[in-house]
């Protein structure tokens, strides 16, 4: 078995190992929360495994102790009034990373510990085949909370495995979900411990690279046709009210409150 590095450097990382690419998110300096230069970076490694011959199967995760943390509200803090625009660049990279992996021929199967919070990380999870879970992670909405709205398709993705009420619950009231909690919602497909998490995904992505590809595309492509329509109109309009959103005092007092980890307080304007 050989590993090949196709991506050695920068936010995203990409190796293939007998069928399996794995794609890395690699900020974990900064618990892989996403900005535009991250966002670009999953793009184009889900294109490359697209273009590369013999990737049957693959694996997103996160380097370090978090899967994702969402977006980076220091950066997107540091914007000020300058914000909207930034995440109408930031909102486009994530919708086209999104599809991207959700048209990929192949399964996707995210290898989740530490917290998948936001748009990027809670999304992404969304946005994957199939998804396991160390008995560690942690699943948090919090679009609302930071006077924002839900990204990265989960407004129709979380909808279609939750059902529409509990999606509703999760996107307005932004509990935490421990594994646990997310494998009893369906989110998760397996929990295991945190020190056996990269093991089992490996485990499983060698179970699927050994059925047939042909089956496994057709069977993907059939079960996201059967929303996909949703999906995407629904990408584009997300867009469009989190960048609406970003240019509020709401918006901008929910990320100053992140940052000095204090109460928010919203004003409505």
């Amino acid at each position: 078995m050989s590993t090949r590095t196709l991506v050695g450097e920068g936010p995203v990382l990409l190796e293939v190992e007998d069928g399996i690419a794995t794609i890395w998110l690699n900020r974990p300096e900064a618990s892989n929360s996403v900005d535009v230069e991250l966002l670009q970076a999953l793009h184009a490694a889900a294109l490359r495994c697209h273009a590369e011959p013999g990737v049957r199967v693959v694996v997103l995760a996160g380097a370090g102790r978090n899967f994702c943390a969402g977006g980076d509200v220091k950066t997107f803090a540091a914007k000020g009034v300058a914000l909207p625009e930034y995440l109408r660049s930031a909102t486009a990279w994530l919708q086209i990373a999104t599809s991207a992996l959700i048209q990929l021929k192949a399964p996707v199967v995210a290898a989740v510990q530490g917290f998948a919070a936001g748009g990027a990380g809670f999304g992404l999870v969304c946005a994957a085949d199939l998804v396991v879970a160390a008995d560690d992670a942690r699943f948090f909405s919090g679009a609302v909370r930071v006077g924002m709205a839900p990204d990265a398709g989960t407004t129709v993705t979380l909808g279609r495995i939750v059902g529409v009420r509990k999606a509703l619950e999760i996107l307005l009231t932004n509990p935490t979900l421990s594994a646990e909690d997310a494998r009893g919602l369906g989110i998760v497909n397996r929990v295991v411990p945190a020190r056996e998490l990269h093991d089992a995904t490996r485990a499983l992505a060698r179970e699927l690279a050994a059925q047939p590809p042909l089956a496994l595309s057709a069977t993907k492509r059939l079960v996201w046709g059967g929303l996909g329509s949703g999906v995407e109109e629904r990408l584009s309009e997300e867009a469009r009210v989190v960048s609406e959103l970003s240019g509020t005092a709401d918006a901008r007092e929910g990320l100053a409150a992140v940052i000095e980890r204090r109460a928010p307080r919203f004003t409505g304007a």
